[in-house]
């Protein structure tokens, strides 16, 4: 699990620390940086696909050209911030070894390649476990020098990929005659990058029907039919998709069906108690979102970490409570977390108490160029404010804007004590 991220000139962040948590919810407004963010992410995504830094920041084709890596949004030249020579990712991850829990830092800093003018380089990368640093690397002319403690290297690689998916590094941890005492570290990072998804669900596309044993959600929902049909063939996940899906929609769902057409592909009918069925091109966009949820986080093969852009798009504010639950049950287990952006008062309104101090403000003030990242939790007598008024009244006021203002510009504070809630709109009926 990710329990941090921190930005260090990277678009329009000039030094942010998003804390994470099972279940982490982002909030604020549009054109705030909430975007940015998952753009952090998928940065050190395609650093965990071993991709180079170009193919990162452009985009990468596949065998025949199709689309097999979308470039980061923006111009390459927008992606250190403004008059800045470099920006850095330091994200740490938490894992279990043996018994005793343990958190490693990983760094990384890119750069303008002084060689290849408006290209990239890694300049700066390292690999920590919180006391022991598993590796170090610097930029050389033309290599990445990369230590291993003091005991060997330097080994030389490329600058225009990060070491830690280099095929040179997993030789290290292949070669019995390199005591490299950290490779487990090594592949947790890798992994825990490499296995993060970005859902952004299409009713359109999870309409189609889908290839037998296409087992792995697509980004916008592809193979639905085929997802489903494998839960469904384990009893256990199958009955709780079952309640889930019950729960969420007014429908009264007896099952699924997952009929074949002559051309061999796999089709999705949802079947009512009353004998009616209803294919995906009839069910509704909010039912198949349900569903898309469902099968990402109940999926045998789920990815260890989704990032959602507005988790509550189409989703009616009365079903948004069993959307929480369902999420923070799932990711109670500490085998999945999940990230979102969201602007809607209905989900604050009912999110648990954890996954409230894993909820961050992006604010941007008008005047300023940067935005800052701050954790709810800490702004003024917010804990208590949720209590007595309701997150949400408190989001829609505006109350959370004016108070990271005030917070962040140093501004006398005062008036968020004494003024009443009626000043805020917020007065008892």
């Amino acid at each position: 699990m990710l329990t941090s991220l921190r930005l260090v000139n990277f678009k329009n962040f000039a030094d942010e620390t998003l804390k994470l948590g099972p279940f982490t919810v982002i909030v604020g407004a549009n054109a705030s940086g909430k975007s940015n963010i998952r753009d952090a992410f998928r940065f050190l995504h395609g650093i965990g696909r071993g991709y180079t830094l170009a193919e990162v920041m452009g985009g990468k084709l596949g065998p025949g050209g199709y689309v097999e890596w979308e470039p980061i949004r923006g111009a390459p030249n927008e992606i250190v911030r403004f008059n800045e020579p470099d920006c850095s990712f330091e994200t740490k991850v938490a894992s279990i070894t043996g018994n005793e829990p343990q958190q490693m830092r990983y760094f990384v800093e890119i750069g303008e390649d002084s060689l290849k003018p408006e290209a990239f380089r890694i300049q700066k990368e390292e690999l920590s476990d919180g006391e022991n640093m598993i590796y170090s690397g610097r930029a050389n002319v033309h290599d990445l020098m990369v230590y291993r403690g003091d005991e060997y290297g330097p080994y030389k690689f490329t600058y225009d990929q990060a070491a830690l998916t280099q095929g040179l590094m997993r030789q290290l941890m292949q070669d019995s005659s390199v005591l490299f005492h950290h490779d487990k570290q090594v592949e947790k990072v890798h992994f825990a990058f490499a296995g993060l998804r970005f859902l952004e669900l299409s009713p359109q596309q999870m309409r189609e029907p889908s290839i037998p044993g296409a087992n792995i959600l697509g980004d916008h929902g592809q193979n639905l039919p085929t997802v489903l049909e494998s839960i469904c063939t384990d009893t256990d996940r199958k009955q709780t998709l079952l309640s889930w899906f019950e729960e969420l929609t007014p429908m009264d769902v007896a099952g699924f069906e997952f009929p074949r057409d002559p051309s061999g592909r796999v089709h999705l009918y949802i079947t009512e108690r009353n004998g009616r069925k209803v294919s995906a091109y009839s069910a509704s966009d909010g039912t198949l979102r349900f569903l898309g949820i469902l099968a990402a986080l109940l999926n045998d093969d789920a990815a260890g970490i989704y990032f959602f852009e507005e988790i509550d798009n189409g989703i009616h504010p009365n079903r948004l409570w069993l959307l929480l639950d369902l999420i923070e049950r799932e990711t109670a287990n500490g085998k999945l977390q999940v990230i979102t952006t969201t602007h809607s008062p209905a989900l604050l309104a009912w999110i648990n108490d954890e996954t409230f101090e894993h909820t961050s403000v992006v604010y941007r003030d008008e005047y300023w160029k940067d935005s800052v990242i701050r954790p709810i939790a800490d702004l003024y007598n917010l804990r208590e404010l949720r209590k007595s008024t309701g997150l949400e009244r408190l989001y829609t006021s505006g109350w959370i804007e004016s108070a990271m203002k005030f917070s962040e510009g140093d501004a006398d504070t005062d008036h968020l004590e004494d003024d009443d809630e009626d000043d805020w709109g917020m007065d008892e009926e």
